[in-house]
């Protein structure tokens, strides 16, 4: 019967063996300790016969010995993952595994059977895009999370903010495009219900101090239901509609050229986010684009700040937004 071998892990001792110089020596180079005078030329021999050898650390004892895991925990909303949200975690990722860190990302869901990896992981630092409640914080105090931003619960009077003034932009578009009676739409997906109402309250607050545009209609929908609401916008008078993003646009204008509406003519559509899908569709969709590059680095550069004990910046860069005119309005 053949028999399986297990290949021996190499180790800093195998290395030092190789060399014929001290494990200490190996180790110091291996680990970048600090403070030790190792010439140039042994710590180039050093990573030349650890690579040569396939010398892997051990994490995990490398952990054990710090008190530190080298992981953040990104504890997601139960939001879909749009183009921004990737984007901006795309930077975050980038940014800390430049500093020796990995992201990890995990969504509770309710009623979920999965072990918390805040419970599993022993994070470093767990991170909240929006802020967590004071029975959160409770359990990842209780797993021993030391570090947790932001740490301030929800019910003190935290709340979630909008990354830019791009409801306020549409509106100013389509009223610089003559439109007066304006209908508002978005999504009825209910894990977007708080944000949908922080878009809804901007726009809303542009038009009533805006002299002589009117608000219309006010209505969530989905793909099924894009048909049946936009025949309800047009019949309460609207010549414009602020989507809540790119795809309720999308949805709308399918409906609009399945219906034979005219678009722009018989009403115009502005969506949200620039996203890809922007700019393929015909006729093109006028959005709103959010200059976020530095977001998800400053998301970053909180958590290296919470993992070493410094101050956490509170002075979040604000998202730049500019509308994109194209052929729906």
């Amino acid at each position: 019967m053949p028999t399986t071998t297990t290949a021996k892990r190499v180790t800093a001792a195998d290395v030092a063996r190789s060399l014929g110089i001290s494990r200490a020596t190996v180790g110091f180079v291996l680990n970048d300790t600090p403070g030790q005078k190792i010439s140039d030329a042994t710590r180039d021999r050093v990573i030349a016969e650890a690579r040569r050898l396939g010398y892997r650390a051990n994490n995990a004892a490398r952990a054990l010995a710090s008190g530190r895991s080298r992981i953040v925990l990104l504890v997601m909303p139960d939001w879909p993952l749009d183009h921004n949200l990737r984007t901006n975690l795309d930077e975050a990722s980038l940014a800390l595994d430049e500093a020796g860190y990995s992201l990890v990302t995990m969504t509770p869901h309710a009623g979920g059977k999965a072990q918390p990896l805040w419970e599993t992981l022993n994070p470093d630092v767990v991170m909240g895009l929006t802020p967590f409640t004071r029975e959160q914080i409770a359990r990842f105090r209780a797993a021993g999370v030391e570090h947790i931003v932001p740490d301030i619960p929800l019910e003190d009077g935290t709340a979630l903010d909008d990354l830019s003034d791009g409801p306020a932009q549409q509106v100013r578009h389509l009223v610089e495009r003559g439109r007066t009676r304006l209908a508002l739409a978005g999504p009825s997906d209910p894990r977007l219900a708080d944000l949908r109402e922080l878009r809804r309250s901007i726009a809303r607050a542009e038009i009533e101090r805006t002299p002589g545009i009117e608000l219309v209609a006010s209505a969530d929908l989905d793909a099924a239901s894009a048909t049946e609401r936009l025949h309800e916008f047009l019949e309460a008078g609207a010549d414009a509609i602020v989507a809540y993003n790119d795809d309720v646009a999308a949805w709308l204008l399918g409906a609009a050229l399945r219906s034979g509406i005219d678009i722009p003519g018989r009403v115009g559509i502005v969506g949200h986010d620039d996203t890809p899908v922007a700019s393929l569709i015909v006729p093109s969709l006028t959005t709103v684009r959010i200059d976020i590059a530095g977001l998800g680095r400053f998301f970053a550069q909180m958590a290296l700040n919470a993992a070493d004990g410094a101050p956490v910046p509170t002075d979040r860069p604000r998202a730049t937004s500019e509308i994109i005119a194209r052929e729906t309005t």
